[in-house]
Protein backbone atom coordinates (compact mmCIF):
# COMPACT_ATOMS: atom_id res chain seq x y z
CA UNK A 1 0.00 0.00 0.00
CA UNK A 2 1.29 3.46 -0.90
CA UNK A 3 1.69 5.99 1.86
CA UNK A 4 -0.18 9.26 1.40
CA UNK A 5 1.24 11.78 1.16
CA UNK A 6 4.38 9.98 -0.03
CA UNK A 7 7.37 10.62 2.15
CA UNK A 8 9.73 11.10 -0.77
CA UNK A 9 9.74 11.49 -4.51
CA UNK A 10 11.00 7.93 -4.86
CA UNK A 11 8.10 6.61 -2.79
CA UNK A 12 5.64 8.53 -4.96
CA UNK A 13 7.23 7.22 -8.14
CA UNK A 14 6.78 3.66 -6.94
CA UNK A 15 3.11 4.26 -6.07
CA UNK A 16 0.93 2.31 -8.48
CA UNK A 17 -2.64 1.60 -7.44
CA UNK A 18 -6.27 2.09 -8.35
CA UNK A 19 -8.56 3.48 -5.64
CA UNK A 20 -12.31 3.08 -5.99
CA UNK A 21 -13.86 6.31 -4.72
CA UNK A 22 -17.31 5.16 -5.77
CA UNK A 23 -18.75 2.32 -7.85
CA UNK A 24 -22.48 2.95 -8.11
CA UNK A 25 -24.23 3.77 -11.35
CA UNK A 26 -27.15 6.17 -11.71
CA UNK A 27 -27.90 6.60 -8.02
CA UNK A 28 -25.75 6.18 -4.90
CA UNK A 29 -26.68 3.66 -2.23
CA UNK A 30 -25.93 3.31 1.48
CA UNK A 31 -22.68 1.56 0.62
CA UNK A 32 -21.80 2.90 -2.82
CA UNK A 33 -21.03 6.44 -3.82
CA UNK A 34 -21.44 7.76 -7.32
CA UNK A 35 -18.57 6.48 -9.43
CA UNK A 36 -15.05 7.96 -9.28
CA UNK A 37 -11.70 6.29 -9.71
CA UNK A 38 -8.16 7.42 -8.93
CA UNK A 39 -5.21 5.78 -10.64
CA UNK A 40 -1.85 6.73 -9.10
CA UNK A 41 0.88 5.96 -11.57
CA UNK A 42 4.35 7.34 -12.33
CA UNK A 43 4.08 10.74 -10.61
CA UNK A 44 0.52 11.22 -11.89
CA UNK A 45 -2.88 11.10 -10.24
CA UNK A 46 -5.46 10.22 -12.90
CA UNK A 47 -9.05 10.82 -11.80
CA UNK A 48 -11.83 9.28 -13.88
CA UNK A 49 -15.47 10.40 -13.89
CA UNK A 50 -15.76 12.27 -10.58
CA UNK A 51 -19.39 11.81 -9.56
CA UNK A 52 -21.22 13.56 -6.77
CA UNK A 53 -19.39 13.36 -3.43
CA UNK A 54 -15.95 12.62 -4.87
CA UNK A 55 -14.26 15.34 -2.82
CA UNK A 56 -15.50 13.73 0.40
CA UNK A 57 -14.49 10.28 -0.74
CA UNK A 58 -10.89 11.45 -0.93
CA UNK A 59 -11.10 12.14 2.80
CA UNK A 60 -12.44 8.67 3.54
CA UNK A 61 -9.77 7.13 1.31
CA UNK A 62 -7.10 9.11 3.19
CA UNK A 63 -5.69 10.47 -0.07
CA UNK A 64 -4.84 14.11 -0.64
CA UNK A 65 -6.88 15.62 -3.51
CA UNK A 66 -3.69 17.41 -4.57
CA UNK A 67 -2.55 14.05 -5.91
CA UNK A 68 -4.77 14.70 -8.95
CA UNK A 69 -2.97 15.88 -12.09
CA UNK A 70 -5.42 14.80 -14.81
CA UNK A 71 -9.21 14.45 -14.86
CA UNK A 72 -11.09 12.38 -17.44
CA UNK A 73 -14.83 12.73 -18.05
CA UNK A 74 -16.27 10.01 -20.27
CA UNK A 75 -19.61 11.77 -20.77
CA UNK A 76 -21.88 14.23 -19.06
CA UNK A 77 -24.51 12.08 -17.40
CA UNK A 78 -24.68 13.32 -13.82
CA UNK A 79 -23.26 10.24 -12.13
CA UNK A 80 -20.05 10.73 -14.11
CA UNK A 81 -19.44 14.44 -13.67
CA UNK A 82 -21.36 16.10 -10.81
CA UNK A 83 -18.24 16.04 -8.63
CA UNK A 84 -16.09 17.81 -11.22
CA UNK A 85 -16.85 21.35 -10.08
CA UNK A 86 -16.22 20.64 -6.40
CA UNK A 87 -12.96 18.83 -7.21
CA UNK A 88 -11.67 21.79 -9.20
CA UNK A 89 -12.70 24.17 -6.42
CA UNK A 90 -10.95 21.96 -3.86
CA UNK A 91 -7.74 21.95 -5.89
CA UNK A 92 -8.11 25.71 -6.18
CA UNK A 93 -8.55 26.00 -2.40
CA UNK A 94 -5.43 23.89 -1.91
CA UNK A 95 -3.58 26.22 -4.31
CA UNK A 96 -2.01 23.42 -6.31
CA UNK A 97 0.83 24.71 -8.48
CA UNK A 98 0.84 21.91 -11.06
CA UNK A 99 -1.52 22.16 -14.04
CA UNK A 100 -4.76 20.16 -14.02
CA UNK A 101 -5.40 18.62 -17.42
CA UNK A 102 -9.07 17.88 -18.15
CA UNK A 103 -10.15 15.57 -20.96
CA UNK A 104 -13.79 15.34 -22.04
CA UNK A 105 -16.02 15.04 -25.15
CA UNK A 106 -15.89 18.33 -27.05
CA UNK A 107 -19.68 18.25 -27.50
CA UNK A 108 -19.97 18.53 -23.72
CA UNK A 109 -18.10 21.84 -23.49
CA UNK A 110 -21.22 23.75 -22.27
CA UNK A 111 -21.69 21.23 -19.45
CA UNK A 112 -18.01 21.36 -18.53
CA UNK A 113 -18.18 25.16 -18.26
CA UNK A 114 -21.32 25.04 -16.13
CA UNK A 115 -19.71 22.60 -13.74
CA UNK A 116 -16.44 24.52 -13.61
CA UNK A 117 -18.04 27.91 -13.03
CA UNK A 118 -21.19 26.86 -11.20
CA UNK A 119 -20.38 28.91 -8.08
CA UNK A 120 -18.51 32.04 -7.04
CA UNK A 121 -14.80 31.56 -6.31
CA UNK A 122 -11.51 33.16 -7.22
CA UNK A 123 -9.76 30.81 -9.60
CA UNK A 124 -6.00 30.56 -9.22
CA UNK A 125 -5.23 27.09 -10.57
CA UNK A 126 -4.12 26.31 -14.10
CA UNK A 127 -6.80 24.16 -15.73
CA UNK A 128 -5.81 22.96 -19.19
CA UNK A 129 -8.78 21.72 -21.18
CA UNK A 130 -8.55 18.96 -23.78
CA UNK A 131 -11.95 18.76 -25.49
CA UNK A 132 -11.91 15.63 -27.65
CA UNK A 133 -13.45 15.82 -31.11
CA UNK A 134 -11.83 12.83 -32.72
CA UNK A 135 -10.72 9.49 -31.40
CA UNK A 136 -7.08 8.59 -31.35
CA UNK A 137 -4.08 9.91 -29.43
CA UNK A 138 -5.02 12.97 -27.34
CA UNK A 139 -1.75 13.31 -25.43
CA UNK A 140 1.74 11.86 -25.59
CA UNK A 141 4.92 12.58 -23.65
CA UNK A 142 7.94 10.64 -22.47
CA UNK A 143 5.88 8.86 -19.82
CA UNK A 144 2.42 8.13 -21.24
CA UNK A 145 0.35 7.93 -24.39
CA UNK A 146 -3.36 8.70 -23.86
CA UNK A 147 -5.89 7.49 -26.40
CA UNK A 148 -9.62 8.12 -26.67
CA UNK A 149 -12.32 6.12 -28.46
CA UNK A 150 -16.06 6.67 -28.74
CA UNK A 151 -18.31 4.06 -27.15
CA UNK A 152 -21.97 3.09 -27.65
CA UNK A 153 -24.18 4.75 -25.07
CA UNK A 154 -26.75 6.86 -26.86
CA UNK A 155 -24.85 10.05 -26.00
CA UNK A 156 -21.29 11.02 -26.84
CA UNK A 157 -19.22 8.85 -24.54
CA UNK A 158 -15.46 8.28 -24.50
CA UNK A 159 -13.39 5.37 -23.26
CA UNK A 160 -9.73 5.84 -22.42
CA UNK A 161 -6.56 3.83 -22.93
CA UNK A 162 -3.34 4.94 -21.23
CA UNK A 163 -0.11 3.29 -22.26
CA UNK A 164 3.12 3.61 -20.33
CA UNK A 165 6.17 4.13 -22.50
CA UNK A 166 8.59 1.21 -22.77
CA UNK A 167 11.40 1.58 -20.25
CA UNK A 168 15.06 0.84 -20.71
CA UNK A 169 16.36 -1.66 -18.17
CA UNK A 170 20.00 -2.63 -17.70
CA UNK A 171 20.96 -6.14 -16.65
CA UNK A 172 23.47 -5.57 -13.89
CA UNK A 173 25.42 -8.77 -14.39
CA UNK A 174 25.89 -8.03 -18.10
CA UNK A 175 26.89 -4.43 -17.38
CA UNK A 176 29.48 -5.65 -14.89
CA UNK A 177 30.71 -8.33 -17.26
CA UNK A 178 31.17 -5.79 -20.05
CA UNK A 179 33.26 -3.58 -17.75
CA UNK A 180 30.97 -0.58 -18.20
CA UNK A 181 31.23 2.27 -15.72
CA UNK A 182 30.47 5.96 -15.20
CA UNK A 183 30.25 8.10 -18.32
CA UNK A 184 30.42 5.04 -20.53
CA UNK A 185 26.86 4.19 -19.45
CA UNK A 186 25.65 7.62 -20.47
CA UNK A 187 27.41 7.36 -23.83
CA UNK A 188 25.88 3.94 -24.39
CA UNK A 189 22.38 5.30 -23.75
CA UNK A 190 23.02 8.28 -26.00
CA UNK A 191 24.75 6.60 -28.95
CA UNK A 192 23.60 2.99 -28.62
CA UNK A 193 27.21 1.79 -28.74
CA UNK A 194 30.41 2.38 -26.79
CA UNK A 195 33.96 1.05 -26.94
CA UNK A 196 35.37 -0.57 -23.79
CA UNK A 197 38.97 -1.78 -23.74
CA UNK A 198 38.99 -1.97 -27.52
CA UNK A 199 35.73 -3.95 -27.67
CA UNK A 200 32.48 -2.57 -29.07
CA UNK A 201 29.53 -2.89 -26.68
CA UNK A 202 26.03 -2.32 -28.05
CA UNK A 203 23.07 -1.31 -25.95
CA UNK A 204 21.27 -4.52 -26.84
CA UNK A 205 24.14 -6.52 -25.34
CA UNK A 206 23.46 -5.32 -21.80
CA UNK A 207 19.89 -4.02 -21.73
CA UNK A 208 16.32 -4.67 -22.78
CA UNK A 209 13.06 -2.72 -22.94
CA UNK A 210 10.39 -3.41 -20.33
CA UNK A 211 7.10 -3.21 -22.20
CA UNK A 212 4.97 -0.43 -20.76
CA UNK A 213 1.77 -1.35 -18.94
CA UNK A 214 -1.69 -0.40 -20.19
CA UNK A 215 -4.70 0.84 -18.24
CA UNK A 216 -8.08 0.86 -19.99
CA UNK A 217 -11.29 2.54 -18.84
CA UNK A 218 -14.55 1.40 -20.43
CA UNK A 219 -17.86 2.49 -18.89
CA UNK A 220 -21.45 3.14 -19.92
CA UNK A 221 -21.44 1.21 -23.17
CA UNK A 222 -22.69 -1.87 -24.88
CA UNK A 223 -20.09 -4.33 -26.08
CA UNK A 224 -18.61 -2.76 -29.21
CA UNK A 225 -15.51 -2.81 -31.38
CA UNK A 226 -13.97 0.27 -29.74
CA UNK A 227 -14.39 -1.26 -26.28
CA UNK A 228 -12.36 -4.25 -27.45
CA UNK A 229 -9.76 -1.99 -29.01
CA UNK A 230 -9.30 -0.02 -25.79
CA UNK A 231 -9.06 -3.20 -23.73
CA UNK A 232 -6.61 -5.08 -25.96
CA UNK A 233 -3.76 -6.58 -23.91
CA UNK A 234 -4.48 -4.19 -21.02
CA UNK A 235 -2.62 -4.88 -17.79
CA UNK A 236 -5.66 -3.54 -15.92
CA UNK A 237 -9.15 -2.99 -17.32
CA UNK A 238 -11.73 -1.05 -15.30
CA UNK A 239 -14.99 -1.95 -16.98
CA UNK A 240 -18.64 -1.24 -16.60
CA UNK A 241 -20.82 -4.08 -15.32
CA UNK A 242 -24.15 -2.50 -14.52
CA UNK A 243 -26.23 -5.69 -14.64
CA UNK A 244 -26.10 -9.42 -14.08
CA UNK A 245 -27.11 -11.88 -16.79
CA UNK A 246 -30.64 -12.15 -15.44
CA UNK A 247 -31.15 -8.53 -16.50
CA UNK A 248 -29.33 -8.71 -19.83
CA UNK A 249 -32.38 -7.19 -21.53
CA UNK A 250 -31.94 -4.07 -19.39
CA UNK A 251 -28.27 -3.88 -20.26
CA UNK A 252 -29.12 -3.96 -23.95
CA UNK A 253 -31.91 -1.42 -23.61
CA UNK A 254 -29.88 1.08 -21.58
CA UNK A 255 -26.56 0.69 -23.44
CA UNK A 256 -24.74 -1.15 -20.66
CA UNK A 257 -23.00 -4.49 -20.08
CA UNK A 258 -23.49 -7.48 -17.85
CA UNK A 259 -20.69 -8.99 -15.78
CA UNK A 260 -20.52 -11.90 -18.19
CA UNK A 261 -20.18 -9.63 -21.20
CA UNK A 262 -17.38 -7.67 -19.53
CA UNK A 263 -15.60 -10.93 -18.70
CA UNK A 264 -15.99 -12.24 -22.24
CA UNK A 265 -14.51 -9.04 -23.59
CA UNK A 266 -11.61 -9.14 -21.14
CA UNK A 267 -10.82 -12.74 -22.06
CA UNK A 268 -10.98 -12.15 -25.80
CA UNK A 269 -8.93 -8.94 -25.55
CA UNK A 270 -6.12 -10.60 -23.59
CA UNK A 271 -6.58 -8.50 -20.46
CA UNK A 272 -4.50 -9.45 -17.43
CA UNK A 273 -6.81 -8.14 -14.67
CA UNK A 274 -10.46 -7.05 -14.85
CA UNK A 275 -12.10 -4.78 -12.28
CA UNK A 276 -15.90 -4.59 -12.57
CA UNK A 277 -17.75 -1.42 -11.55
CA UNK A 278 -20.76 0.87 -12.14
CA UNK A 279 -23.27 -1.40 -10.42
CA UNK A 280 -27.02 -0.91 -10.51
CA UNK A 281 -28.57 -0.09 -7.13
CA UNK A 282 -30.85 -3.13 -7.53
CA UNK A 283 -27.93 -5.34 -6.42
CA UNK A 284 -26.93 -4.84 -2.76
CA UNK A 285 -23.78 -6.99 -3.00
CA UNK A 286 -20.89 -6.37 -5.38
CA UNK A 287 -19.30 -9.79 -5.09
CA UNK A 288 -22.07 -11.41 -7.15
CA UNK A 289 -20.67 -9.58 -10.19
CA UNK A 290 -17.22 -11.05 -9.65
CA UNK A 291 -18.68 -14.52 -9.13
CA UNK A 292 -20.55 -14.33 -12.42
CA UNK A 293 -17.55 -12.93 -14.30
CA UNK A 294 -15.10 -15.55 -12.97
CA UNK A 295 -17.08 -18.29 -14.69
CA UNK A 296 -15.67 -16.81 -17.91
CA UNK A 297 -12.53 -14.95 -16.84
CA UNK A 298 -10.88 -15.98 -13.61
CA UNK A 299 -8.89 -12.75 -13.14
CA UNK A 300 -12.04 -10.73 -12.34
CA UNK A 301 -12.72 -8.66 -9.23
CA UNK A 302 -15.56 -6.41 -8.17
CA UNK A 303 -15.04 -2.80 -7.13
CA UNK A 304 -16.07 -1.64 -3.67
CA UNK A 305 -15.98 1.90 -2.33
CA UNK A 306 -12.55 2.84 -0.92
CA UNK A 307 -10.98 -0.44 -2.00
CA UNK A 308 -7.49 -0.19 -3.50
CA UNK A 309 -6.25 -2.51 -6.19
CA UNK A 310 -2.49 -2.78 -6.76
CA UNK A 311 -1.22 -2.07 -10.24
CA UNK A 312 2.11 -3.90 -10.22
CA UNK A 313 4.64 -3.63 -13.01
CA UNK A 314 4.59 -6.47 -15.46
CA UNK A 315 7.91 -7.78 -16.73
CA UNK A 316 7.39 -8.29 -20.45
CA UNK A 317 10.80 -7.97 -22.06
CA UNK A 318 11.32 -6.56 -25.53
CA UNK A 319 14.64 -6.91 -27.33
CA UNK A 320 16.53 -3.83 -28.44
CA UNK A 321 17.25 -3.89 -32.15
CA UNK A 322 20.98 -3.24 -32.64
CA UNK A 323 20.15 -0.98 -35.60
CA UNK A 324 17.51 1.13 -33.87
CA UNK A 325 18.22 4.62 -32.60
CA UNK A 326 19.05 5.06 -28.95
CA UNK A 327 16.15 4.88 -26.54
CA UNK A 328 15.20 8.25 -25.07
CA UNK A 329 13.92 7.00 -21.72
CA UNK A 330 16.38 6.59 -18.89
CA UNK A 331 16.49 3.38 -16.93
CA UNK A 332 13.41 2.99 -14.79
CA UNK A 333 14.35 3.78 -11.15
CA UNK A 334 14.05 0.95 -8.67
Amino acid sequence: MCEDPPISKKDYMSCRDLTILGCSSQQPTRHRNHGAYLLRWNLEGLLFDPGEGTQRQFIHADIAPTTVTRIFVSHFHGDHCLGLGSMLMRLNLDKVTHPIHCYYPASGKPFFDRLRYGTIYHENINVIEHPVNEEGIVHEDETFKIEAAFLEHGVTNIGWRITEKDQLKFEKDKVKGAGLRGLQMRELQTKGVVEVDGKEIQLCDVAYLRKGDVFAYVVDTRVCENAYRLAEDASLLLCESTYLDEHAHLAEGYYHMTATQAAQMAKKAGVKKLILTHFSARYPESEVFAEEARKVFTESEAAEDLKRFPFPKTDVRLPINPLQAHHKSLEDPE
